[in-house]
């Protein structure tokens, strides 16, 4: 009988299920599977990460009882750490670019967080922008913890030591592509540090999405286009994290944000999933990478979160239509939209 009571939430996290998708009908010789990282207890696979950072934070006397925790984050990985903060019992400060959506700001707080939003289209080294003034905080801040997670190890560790092998035993060891996208390169770089030790033969397939600079490191290991602003969060560089190994990925699949936003839709509406824009960012790389092979494959893709983080965003019609990924016929002939009784059923 499946476990079903724990010490406390932490012990939730992980041993995430997977799920198959229907597959496309031009795709249909492959199998196209998901690895459902948003049912972690906070809502994304940066809960393992939470988790991570503070337990070799601890271990390495770099975290003290009562300590604060200061990070550069997009969301989720605050997330995980604050969770992890609140049944450990520390303080936390999150540093975030202000496209972050209302919810996660949200619900950091909630957890007791101070939130502090940055500007987004800044240079990484510009002093207004969320990493460098996520340092100056951990700097200013008496007995902080600056977590790091672009750098930081653990980061790489916590998913070739436990996301790798769960995907390898669920998959029953036949496994053939797996597909993610890169933010910190923690995620996918460890699982495929796992994996390709089980099996040369399985491939590793980033998405990135256009604007960042990952494609370029990669294909021509050099900027060719400078960087640019996108509207999916969590995924995509604008400098390269110790974290992303690029010598272990495969290829590199790059996709646009009207690409994304508009699967992320399709795939709640069509597949009852719903999740954010990386993932359905990730799942659209995939497509694009199984066009090109020949022989049929079993295909994982990475959901790292939710969609309930992003309802402001991706399921607001509104929001979609400013940002020219949904045009006036769609929202008017959307069955999906929010009426008032009197308007479409009066009396």
């Amino acid at each position: 009988m499946k476990k079903a009571r724990f010490e406390n939430i932490l012990d939730l996290v992980g041993q995430t299920p997977i799920v198959r998708l229907q597959s496309p009908e031009k795709l249909k010789k492959h199998q196209f599977f998901a690895k459902l990282e948003y049912l972690n207890p906070s809502g994304s696979v940066k809960d393992r990460l939470g988790q991570a950072l503070i337990a070799g934070a601890e271990k390495r006397g770099e975290l003290k009882p009562g300590g604060t925790i200061v990070e550069a984050t997009s969301g989720n990985t605050g997330l995980g750490i604050a969770m992890a903060a609140a049944v450990k019992g520390y303080k936390c400060i999150f540093v975030m670019p202000e496209k972050v959506s209302t919810e996660k700001r949200a619900i950091l707080r909630a957890y007791g967080a101070k939130v502090v939003i940055c500007p987004n289209s800044v240079d990484p080294e510009d002093p207004r922008g969320y990493i460098q003034v996520s340092l100056r905080i951990a700097k200013d801040t008496p007995g902080s913890f600056y977590a790091n997670q672009y750098h930081n190890p653990d980061n790489f560790k916590v998913h070739e030591q436990t996301t790798g092998p769960e995907i390898w035993q669920q998959m029953e060891e036949d496994i053939d592509v797996l597909v993610g996208g890169m933010g910190t390169g923690g995620t996918l770089s460890g699982c495929a540090s796992f994996l390709k030790q089980k099996s040369k033969n399985i491939k590793i397939v980033c998405a990135d999405p256009v604007g960042s600079i990952l494609y370029d490191l990669f294909y021509h290991k050099k900027i060719v286009t400078p960087p640019a602003p996108y509207k999916v969060e969590g995924v995509g560089e604008d400098m390269l994290p110790d974290n992303v190994r690029l010598n272990l990925m495969d290829a590199m699949v790059q996709v646009n944000d009207q690409e994304a936003f508009g699967e992320v839709r399709k795939l709640v509406l069509e597949q009852g999933i719903c999740v954010g824009p990386s993932c359905a960012l990730a799942l659209v790389a995939a497509y694009k990478y199984a066009e090109k092979l020949e022989t049929p494959a079993k295909i994982l893709v990475i959901f790292p979160d939710s969609g309930r983080a992003y309802l402001s965003k991706a399921f607001n019609d509104q929001w979609m239509q400013e940002n020219g990924f949904l045009n006036q016929s769609e929202i008017k002939n959307s069955f999906n939209r929010e009426v008032f009784v009197d308007e479409e059923y009066p009396q």
